[in-house]
């Protein structure tokens, strides 16, 4: 997949995941960070229970999936820090 595909897989989800977990988008920069980074942990956690996905919708889920897990993981911490 060309790096064209990554960033657009990566901004598509990021938003899904914004929307999903806050109702909202963060912008096209932070979308497209949450979205890679989301890639990234979707693809580790897939591969701990042995799940492979492949094309373009396989590399959405995995990244939405994971982009979701990761705004989960922020917003337990960002809540805890608060709470101190």
């Amino acid at each position: 997949m060309s790096l064209l595909w990554f960033i657009l897989i990566g901004i598509l989800a990021g938003f899904v995941a914004g929307k999903l977990m806050r109702g909202g988008g963060f912008g096209i920069v932070v979308n497209l960070i949450v979205g890679i980074i989301g890639g990234v942990l979707g693809g580790w956690l897939f591969g701990l229970i042995g799940i492979s996905t492949s094309g373009i919708i396989g590399s959405l889920i995995t990244s939405v999936i994971g982009a979701i897990v990761l705004l989960w993981i922020v917003g337990l911490i960002s809540r805890s820090v608060k709470r101190q």
